[in-house]
């Protein structure tokens, strides 16, 4: 697996942090029964205060079926949260909307509001995009700390992530490094270790884990489905009849990979699923006696399987070996418990549900390396599955090198660029992998050109014009900047739009121009603020990039670079939000598709621009379709735009 960005991979300092944390925990009569769930965020949460940002938390709660009850309220928990933070935690009595926009607004750094149950709304569980997008409106950065949720595509944790990017949590991360850790690469020997119930439930671990693992030990309910298979007598054990053929199949697989397969050899039964009833011990070679049932593996598989544990270096427990919620039938359960605790070389994983359950019950969580936190999770990653609350976060490098081009406009006499890009070349670290261009006037194109010439900087042009040569007064051709030596042109920007009024046909002769002449262009497009108000911004998008690019082959256009700029955000220090440019790109990158083909629209660069400064830079460019960003403004000021370049190459 990829390695992840985490909460301390980023600038969160001023920052609205959106975080997905997971406080389903067990409530009676309005009382929080067991915090544990809240303990486990708090060290996410107290680094993102100690950064000085301000935290929005969210979470669900039971099972509300899509509409407010005041049973399945997470009131309690903010108030049992600002307990264990030592401050005020503001409870905002809904997820989304105006009033939670303005309460979130008004925020300062180290503010904590915890949102409304997220189930309350039925595009949670649905992952509604209009639902997730309300939520990204809140926030800059998203933070998943929720591993007990990951195995669910929901709103809160995979939606949001397609308007803001998504980092892990401290608890997230430790849960990918542990599983991974006994998935991918165990440290041998390695022994699995499985219960519950159900054989149905384990048959993905047993058959991820059958190239891996050396011993695998089954105990629980599940267990009399094998012995079934293998022909032993049961009596009125519980197991699973349409899961006999499953059971020997599995069996034939295990005796065929050369791991050693450990069943146990005596159970502890009783007559009776209750407590303080008669019980008895079976040899399973004997059989159960007709009227009894297992409840626990007995004291002789209890000796077996620690054996079996001696030595190992790996050890990943997944399922209680019995019925552990009653004292009489616990004793298995806790015997490989305790045994876990006692292998102090080892790295030793639990499963969550009813093992984490367990192990905190008889006191040993605190022994062993590691206890998940999710049940359904944990069980789907030991599978091998790829977890879509895990998929979405964002991986440490992005797959393309981010672009961070300055455009310079009408910006910097000859003698000033000179001297500006001599200490520009000084500042850059470019031995990162980030992407420097940079568009001088044209005045300045050949001195910035030679001072860059040998190194990793691109010069381009801000303008060409669709004829080659002709009577055209004050005009530069494509042959003329491709003599100088010059590859990029940015066409299209908006003040070319809507300054000297070029039009979509004009641009698409330019566009044309360029890209015949070998050159790579920085196609702009973007909408005006009266176009977003009225609700047009997918509109102009659509008409710009299919007026633009008509005629524009394929192979062509793989030259091109795309810049989303929406004109209410240029030069006016007004910044679209992060959710704001994630979908912008996002429907460029749908119109490409169109246009071209899926495969190209994703090779394609994206950038962003718009009042892009050191201060918002990072999580634009962190936005799952952003590229990099046209830079204006931040561009003239040598030390703005290098650490805007160190940023960007933090991520790639």
């Amino acid at each position: 697996m990829r390695e992840k960005l985490t909460i301390r991979d980023i600038e969160l300092k001023d920052k609205h942090i959106l975080m997905r944390v997971d406080f389903n925990v067990p409530m009676e009569n309005g009382n929080i029964t067991d915090d544990t769930r809240i303990r486990a965020a708090l060290p996410t949460i107290k680094y993102a205060l100690e950064q000085n940002a301000k935290v929005i938390l969210m979470s669900h709660l039971g099972r509300p079926k899509g509409e407010p009850n005041p049973k399945y309220s997470l009131e309690p928990v903010a108030k049992r949260l600002g307990e264990l933070l030592g401050k005020n935690v503001k409870f905002c009595h809904t997820a989304i909307g105006e009033q939670t926009e303005k309460i979130v607004e008004e925020m300062k750094p180290g503010d904590v509001v915890l949102l409304e149950n997220t189930r309350f709304f039925p595009g949670e569980r649905k992952n509604d995009p209009e639902f997730a997008k309300s939520l990204a409106k809140l926030g800059d950065i998203h933070v998943n700390d929720a591993f007990g949720t990951a195995h669910r595509a929901h709103a809160s944790n995979v939606g949001v992530a397609k308007f803001l990017p998504s980092v892990a949590g401290f608890l997230m991360e430790k849960e990918i490094k542990m599983l991974s850790s006994v998935t991918y690469s165990p440290e041998k020997p390695y022994v699995v270790i499985l219960g519950g119930v159900k054989v149905s439930d384990k048959i993905g671990v047993i058959e991820n884990l059958l190239d891996k693992a050396d011993k695998l030990l089954i105990g629980g309910a599940m267990m009399f489905t094998f012995f079934k298979a293998q022909g032993y007598k049961i009596g009125a054990s519980k197991f699973e009849e349409d899961k006999l053929d499953l059971a020997r199949e599995i069996l034939d697989k295990v005796n065929k990979s050369g791991v050693e397969l450990v069943l146990p050899v005596d159970a502890v039964c009783a007559r009776e699923f209750k407590a303080e009833t008669d019980k008895k011990v079976f040899d399973i070679r004997e059989g159960i006696p007709e009227g009894w049932m297992g409840l626990d593996i007995g004291p002789k598989s209890i000796e077996l399987f620690k054996s079996k544990l001696s030595g190992a270096k790996t050890v990943v427990w997944n399922g209680p070996m019995g019925v552990f919620e009653i004292e009489d039938f616990s004793i298995g359960t806790r015997a490989i418990a305790q045994s876990l605790t006692e292998l102090s070389s080892a790295l030793t994983v639990v499963g969550g549900g009813d093992s984490a359950a367990a192990i905190t019950k008889f006191g040993f969580a605190d022994k062993v390396s590691h206890v998940s936190t999710g049940g359904g999770a944990s069980l789907e990653f030991l599978e091998g599955k790829e977890l879509p609350g895990i998929a979405s976060i964002l991986e440490k490098k992005k797959k393309h090198p981010i672009i961070v081009a300055g455009n310079w406009k009408m910006n910097k006499t000859p003698s000033e660029a000179r001297v500006f890009s001599r200490e520009l070349l000084k500042e850059l670290n470019t031995a990162g992998n980030a992407k420097v261009w940079v568009f001088p006037p044209f005045v300045s194109l050949v001195d910035v050109q030679e001072i860059f010439t040998g190194t990793s900087v691109t010069v381009g042009a801000q303008n060409v014009h669709q004829k080659p040569f002709g009577a055209f007064t004050g005009e530069v051709s494509v042959p003329m900047l491709t003599d100088l030596g010059i590859t990029h042109v940015i066409i299209g920007h908006s003040e070319r739009r809507h300054v000297f009024n070029e039009t979509d046909f004009t641009i698409n002769e330019k566009v044309k121009a360029a890209l015949d002449g070998g050159m790579a262009v920085i196609l702009c497009v973007g909408e005006t603020f009266e176009e977003r108000q009225a609700g047009k911004t997918f509109d102009v998008l659509k008409r710009q990039l299919t007026k633009d690019l008509e005629g524009v082959n394929l192979s062509d256009a793989s030259k091109l670079t795309i810049a989303y700029e929406p004109v209410w955000a240029i030069g006016t220090g007004v910044v679209a939000r992060p959710y704001q440019a994630q979908e912008a790109i996002s429907y460029v990158r749908e119109m490409l598709s169109k246009i071209y083909t899926p495969q190209l629209a994703e090779k394609i660069a994206c950038l962003y621009g718009g009042s892009i400064k050191k201060s918002n830079c990072q999580e634009l460019f962190l936005l799952p379709d952003v590229d990099g960003g046209l830079i204006g403004g931040a561009s003239l000021k040598v030390d703005e735009f290098s650490e805007i370049y160190e940023i960007a190459s933090k991520f790639c």
